[in-house]
């Protein structure tokens, strides 16, 4: 116990210098692959590395933001609704979900069984 203690401090560095590295690399492949592919393919200017960077940045609030994986809940958060209904809820949620184009997983499950009798 007391081993690991002592190297915590040695591995931050480590896990510091880990970081700065994958963001070097991730922004040097992105600038490659920009100078590769949008100069070719669009006629775009060509890119520096801190440029590529900035992309990286750019797109990640445009498209993920920085709040990590939120979404993680409500996934079990929808199991839980549906072991929580009654049979007659289940039926009713089935059927407006086919009203909506959705398909149910009995549905799918019947087809299987369907095809391979």
């Amino acid at each position: 116990m007391k081993s690991l203690i002592r190297r915590k401090p040695i591995l931050i560095p480590f896990f510091i210098i880990m970081a700065v590295a994958g963001i070097a690399l991730f922004g040097w492949i992105v600038m490659l692959l920009w100078n590769a592919v949008m100069v070719a393919a669009v006629g775009a200017n060509i890119i520096t590395f801190w440029q590529a960077l900035g992309l990286l940045v750019l797109s990640r609030i445009l498209v993920g933001g920085f709040g990590g994986r939120k979404n993680r809940r409500s996934n079990n958060n929808w199991r839980g609704k549906w072991m929580n209904m009654t049979p007659e809820e289940r039926t009713k949620f089935k059927e407006d979900w086919k009203q909506r184009g959705g398909k149910c997983y009995d549905d799918a499950q019947r087809a299987d069984e369907t095809t391979e009798a």
